[in-house]
């Protein structure tokens, strides 16, 4: 089995929020998140599923639109 080294980067929510003209902190209060998670996901770093989940709800989007999964 070959172990892949991955990580995550959140440009297609960026873009999301540009093309809808919203702030993230507009973002905050809508998907009921924290500061510290935005700022996590700012500096793709890894967040909770149900924080994606949330997001995805209040932006009524899939998975696929907000986050992109990097190999290297």
């Amino acid at each position: 089995m070959v172990h892949e080294r991955t990580k995550v980067n959140y440009k297609p929510l960026w873009k999301i929020l540009i093309d809808r003209d919203m702030s993230k902190a507009q973002l905050r209060e809508e998907a009921s998140i924290s500061r510290s998670t935005v700022f996590k996901m700012v500096n793709n770093e890894y967040v909770a599923m149900d924080v994606l989940v949330r997001i995805c709800m209040a932006l009524d989007c899939g998975m696929d639109d907000i986050v992109e999964i990097e190999r290297y």
